[in-house]
């Protein structure tokens, strides 16, 4: 992958910050780095637009300070309001080079365009109050524009989970990385667009987010087995397989073989309809299995006994009954919440770190689908998908992703970036299909999604 934004957890965070600190950063001088990028941020969203910065006790609160001080020098109307006086050492550093006033964030505080959220950031473990919370809502409901400040106030960072009830904030600017509830629902529905800013913290993780993907280039002297042969196994509904099969196609496999034992209408003429296993044959890049498989469960058994790459899907993921049989294989599993569970059970912990039990327990890479799709490698690596188009939640799109990720394994990708690529393309696939696509539009739009790699 490219342009993968690193995501920490508050503790991971708080621990980068330290490693900063006692290398010779002073604190302030990363509070100072940190409100600067919020009021740049702010400022290049909406100008001059006269702010209302709400400040807490904590460090989230100086950055409000700072970005106060920084929005007034470039001309800015800006009043702050405090929920308390600031408890932490550079907090008070903080507020004490704010020249202007400071209010008592009450009944009182007077609405503004913009606000800007620095009550409380990371690490946030319970509510907001429910006095301040009322004056919180009515200023955000009041603004014509909200910014928040790392994370929205009442936000678990680590999991994304709504502690108070929280407006939709256009934009939060966040620092060194990205938190886990960016990118994890339903906190991450509330962020609006998420900016990064470098304040000098190392911020390096096995969590990231997933960024424009590098795939492998096609060699000159390539012929149709080298670029990939994906081969699928079809069950009882033809139209998943076939779904899976033209995604395959049109995501680069240099040849794709569907095993049937009925014609499947509708396929191009280029994909080849077998009625014979033919699973054994060295040439396979990558098996796919479980689109429209129904219950079937000898044609997944057949599959665990192939020794080629495999993605498995949908009704093969209930077949499975333990996730123990995919020890040795290498296998990419892709489910939905409801497959998730009934494969895995109910884990406890935030998605993120069920995504990743799941993975070490089945000993394979696992596409934990939804609105906040995560990739997890047994190895401890987590690819968070960037926002994809609401118009994916219908029919069929899974097949289609299941198919890309075969063609990008049969291609020469180890499983883990051809999981995050899929993914990652997936997604622009549905922005240049529309929303009013239905799962064969989206099959039709994967070319020009894979020639936006080279804008």
């Amino acid at each position: 992958m490219t342009c993968c934004r690193p995501i920490l957890t508050a503790g991971a965070m708080i621990a980068a910050e330290k490693r900063a600190i006692d290398a010779g950063t002073p604190v302030e001088t990363l509070m100072e780095h940190a409100g600067a990028a919020l009021a740049e941020a702010a400022f290049g969203f909406v100008g001059k637009m006269p702010a209302l910065i709400l400040c807490g006790p904590g460090n989230n609160g100086g950055d409000g300070y700072v970005a106060a001080r920084h929005l007034a020098e470039r001309g800015v109307a800006v009043r702050v309001a405090a929920s308390s006086e600031p408890k932490s050492e550079a907090g008070k550093w903080a507020r004490g080079r704010w020249p202007g006033q400071v209010e008592t964030l009450g009944e009182s505080t007077d609405p503004a365009p913009l606000v800007i959220d620095a009550l409380f950031g990371t690490g946030l473990r319970r509510g907001l109050e429910a006095s301040l919370l009322e004056q919180f809502l009515r200023l955000n409901r009041s603004a014509q524009t909200r910014v928040a400040c790392d994370v929205p106030s009442g936000v678990d960072s680590d999991s994304g989970v709504l502690l108070s009830e929280i407006s939709n904030f256009d934009m939060t600017v966040t620092f060194g990385a990205l938190k886990p509830a960016h990118r994890l629902m339903p906190a991450m529905q509330r962020c609006g667009r998420v900016v990064l800013a470098d304040i000098g913290v190392a911020a390096g993780s096995d969590w990231s987010e997933i960024g424009r993907p590098a795939l492998p280039q096609i060699d000159p002297e390539a012929h149709k087995y080298s670029r990939g042969l994906v081969h699928l196994l079809a069950g009882k509904m033809p139209g998943a397989i076939a779904l899976s099969a033209k995604a395959a196609a049109r995501s680069g496999a240099g040849y794709v073989r569907v095993s049937t034992s009925r014609s499947i209408e509708g396929l191009p003429y280029a994909i080849v309809q077998t009625d014979t296993g033919q699973i054994n044959d060295e040439r396979i890049g990558c098996l796919v299995v479980g689109p429209g498989m129904g219950d079937l469960p000898q044609v997944l058994s057949l599959a665990l006994t192939s020794h080629a790459p495999k993605v498995i899907d949908a009704d093969a993921i209930t077949q499975l009954g333990e996730p123990e049989r995919l020890r040795g294989q290498d296998a990419v599993l892709t489910p939905h919440e409801g497959e998730f569970v009934r494969l895995f059970g109910k884990l406890e912990g935030s998605k993120a770190e069920r995504a990743l039990a799941a993975a070490r327990r089945s000993g394979s890479v696992v596409v934990y689908k939804g609105p906040d799709t995560l990739v997890a490698s047994p190895d401890g690596r987590l690819g968070f998908a960037p926002p994809a188009p609401t118009w994916l939640a219908s029919a069929g799109t899974g097949d289609v992703l299941s198919g890309m990720i075969g063609a990008l394994r049969a291609r020469g990708m180890a499983a883990f970036e051809a999981a995050c690529a899929a993914v990652w393309l997936h997604g622009r696939a549905a922005e240049i299909a529309g929303s009013g696509m239905i799962a064969d539009d989206l099959v039709e739009a994967i070319p020009s999604a894979f020639d936006h790699l080279n804008d």
